[in-house]
């Protein structure tokens, strides 16, 4: 009986540290390992992508199949029962060694019908649709955030391209040696802007314009009871604070973790603001949990 093991990631920003460690610490024996290329949207059925289906042509009758957290896997409700249907068509086992599905045996069948337990299906639906929910929360926070910035004179989205009538100017004070970067400024454009208006001039010009780089995605860590406990007492921002009260509680032994969704810039504000438990006045296990956060705040991309 093989262990088969499942990753992915939503976006090439993002990297498997995390998962690597909830199933590394899980101690899984010989796991064979099937990754998704980076970027694998959420919104791609998991029958469809290309890993899972590999997966599911080596599996057989008896394996075992481990994800970190159920989230690596589906996303919408419909999703989590079509998966259940086909590794329990074909006697493949699921083991999740984090989050809510973690203490759930989601193939548990009535032994005279066949069909998933009421109650098992109950609660998938209950959990995934929590999860949405969250989500698209988070998703009208932002573009409130948005508006209001937008309301204080900052405007989103890229910065302009060079104005047609100072493409020349630009093009000639490159020549004079003058920095992309310094040109940026001077003109209140981005970079690409001006590598877009002085390409043929760059070094190794090849003719591909610079990528645009994509915009930051809401990213699923967990912040040790003890630094939320801290920040819940602290004068936060407003989506600061909204990110604290949409967290999902997770129990851990006496303790707990705070699963947050939130893009990388909100994890590292949180990471900022507690900085006093570095300090002498905070005992030895609440600087463990900031160094915890720490790390896993570290994993991401910047």
């Amino acid at each position: 009986m093989a262990n088969l093991v499942y990753k992915r990631v939503s976006t090439d920003q993002q990297s498997t540290a995390r998962q690597n460690l909830v199933l590394d610490e899980a101690g899984i024996e010989d796991p064979v390992v099937f990754e998704e290329d980076l970027g694998t949207s959420s919104r791609l059925h998991p029958l469809q992508r290309p890993k899972f289906r590999e997966l599911l042509t080596y599996a057989r009758p008896g394996d075992t199949v481990h994800i970190s957290e159920m989230f690596r896997l589906v996303r919408g409700t419909g999703h989590i029962l079509d998966v259940l249907d086909v590794l329990h068509r074909d006697q493949v086992a699921l083991r999740i060694h984090d989050g809510a599905f973690s203490a759930m045996d989601l193939t548990a069948r009535h032994p005279r019908t066949g069909e998933l337990l009421s109650t098992v299906k109950f609660m998938v639906q209950t959990l995934a649709a929590a999860g949405e929910l969250q989500r698209d929360l988070q998703r009208e926070l932002t573009y409130d955030g948005l508006r209001a910035a937008e309301a204080k004179g900052s405007k989103g989205g890229r910065r302009p391209a060079v104005p047609a009538d100072k493409t020349d100017a630009v093009r000639t004070a490159y020549l004079e040696n003058r920095s992309i970067a310094a040109l940026a400024r001077d003109h209140g454009v981005s970079r690409g802007a001006i590598r877009t208006a002085v390409a043929d001039l760059l070094p190794d010009h090849t003719g591909v314009e610079e990528d645009i780089p994509a915009p930051e995605l809401l990213v699923t860590l967990d912040m040790p009871g003890k630094v939320a406990d801290f920040l819940r007492a602290t004068d936060l921002e407003p989506a600061e604070r909204v990110t604290l009260d949409l967290g999902v509680t997770v129990q851990r032994g006496q303790g707990y973790t705070l699963r947050i969704a939130a893009v990388p810039a909100v994890h590292r504000q949180l990471l900022d603001r507690c900085q006093p438990l570095d300090g002498t006045a905070a005992v030895p296990a609440q600087r463990k949990a900031r160094r915890e956060y720490e790390n896993r705040v570290s994993t991401l991309t910047p």
